[in-house]
């Protein structure tokens, strides 16, 4: 439909220009007929024939503008429409959608996009399916090896290894020897082709080929930003899976010793410690590999403080919860409110009294503050600044709370990562009185509310 609609546009502009030529060369040849004959009528007739004519090129030299205007509006379109397939990556089922609306755009016959070893998608006449996991082609694998776009003519039959061609059609009417064929470039890597096929080498013009090109760029770039989005969100995992690493040893020991103790003097508390105790550590698994309830962060939290209770005695520990209604369900991270809470037992129990918690959630605006905080032993303003430092700076952190800066910083830097900028923690601690961690998530309460209805 839209090449329909170019090809017409585009005859219709030729034949407007054709007609005003025509009229121009007659309107002036009229008025030199008036003048030469001092008829008064063919002359006005001749001017006020030329006068139109003006009006009407310059609506007609005006057109490109439009033309541009549409042009750039359908660019925009296009890369819109492509980003929702290629954020997802280069699958099967992403290639096939964005060829397809690519060959809209283009004079081409059929479209094709390869990763580096086979074809993934391939839209366009003739063909009634594709078989999936075709070899590249040779012309394809010069492109991938060269990382340049190339055109070819004389393209073979090993072009059409796997496609279905239509039954009403024979093999000549089918041929499509020419091709365009561009990079898909990862920085400085290829990772596949984009391949427009056409009919005849009449049909490749310069703008076919700044089109290939502009859109080979256009998907590059867009895979170069999933790859980015990628990467980021594995070294998000990999900085849990290392904080867990961290402070799982220290709290492993001590937990199997309390065990240990219990299985002569309580052989059922034990068990159920135990039972709680293996709990904890799957959920600590899972809870790294994707977004879960606040609730469920928050009932990990207290199988936490279970276990550190049976270690410690259940009057050292108190905790208490205030969580707005709705909030519980919001999905964060996993591992944002234990480590918080584990820290204020490590680093914040006195040798004797209870350590009171007390863990909140609510709304602010459009933001959600998640706070724990405790009546512990506190630090200096300085300390805890340096908590959410650099690691070479941790070790300006008093009492030996370089464990502490480890976990609080990866939950800051994580929070940052998926609400962006302005989320993140705040410490507020004063020696002797105890700590408080805010959570910041920005823009997270509309998603709250959502859950409330």
């Amino acid at each position: 439909m839209h090449k329909v609609r170019r090809w017409t546009s585009a005859h219709f502009a030729f034949l407007i220009r054709g007609f005003l030529f025509v009229a121009t060369a007659a309107f002036l040849g009229l008025l030199s007929w008036g003048i030469g004959t001092s008829s008064l009528v063919a002359s006005m007739v001749a001017g006020a024939g030329l006068a139109v004519i003006i009006t009407m090129t310059g609506s007609v030299l005006l057109a490109p503008d439009d033309l541009r205007s549409q042009a750039t509006e359908r660019t925009l379109r296009v890369a819109s429409a492509t980003l929702r397939h290629m954020s997802g990556g280069l699958t099967r089922e992403n290639a096939a959608a964005v060829c397809q609306l690519l060959l809209a755009e283009t004079s081409a016959a059929a479209i094709s996009i390869t990763d580096t070893t086979k074809t993934l998608a391939y839209v366009g006449d003739g063909v009634l399916g594709y078989t999936g996991g075709t070899a590249n082609s040779p012309a394809t694998k010069k492109v991938l090896k060269s990382g340049r776009m190339q055109t070819f003519s004389n393209l073979g039959e090993d072009e059409w290894v796997g496609t279905v061609l239509d039954e009403e059609r024979g093999p000549r009417e089918l041929s499509l020897p020419v091709g365009i064929f561009a990079p898909l470039r990862v920085a400085d890597s290829i990772e596949g082709t984009l391949k427009l096929y056409y009919r005849h080498g009449r049909e490749v013009d310069r703008t076919q080929l700044a089109i290939a090109r502009g859109f080979g760029e256009l998907l590059s770039t867009q895979l170069s930003a999933y790859e980015l989005e990628a990467q980021a969100e594995l070294a998000a995992r990999a900085e849990v899976k290392a904080l867990q690493a961290q402070i799982n040893p220290h709290f492993l020991f001590n937990t199997l010793n309390t065990i240990a103790a219990l299985t002569r003097t309580n052989a059922v508390r034990a068990r159920d410690l135990l039972r709680e105790f293996s709990v904890y550590y799957r959920r600590t698994l899972e809870s790294s590999e994707s977004l879960i309830p606040l609730s469920e962060e928050l009932a990990q939290t207290k199988r936490y403080l279970k276990i550190e209770k049976a270690r410690f005695g259940a009057s050292r520990i108190i905790e208490s919860e205030a969580i707005e209604l709705g909030v519980e369900q919001l999905l964060v991270p996993g591992f944002i409110v234990q480590p918080l809470v584990e820290n204020a037992v490590r680093h914040g129990m006195r040798d004797e009294g209870p350590l009171h918690i007390d863990v909140q959630a609510t709304t602010d605006g459009d933001d959600v503050l998640i706070a724990v905080a405790d009546d512990g032993l506190g630090m200096s303003e300085e300390a805890a600044k340096n908590l959410l430092a650099e690691p070479s700076l941790n070790h300006l952190a008093s009492g030996g709370k370089r464990g502490a800066g480890i976990a609080i910083r990866n939950v800051a830097d994580r929070i940052e990562r998926f609400y962006g900028r302005g989320s993140g923690v705040e410490i507020m601690s004063k020696e002797g009185a105890g700590t408080a961690v805010t959570l910041k998530l920005m823009g997270a309460a509309p998603d709250a509310a959502k859950i409330k209805e």
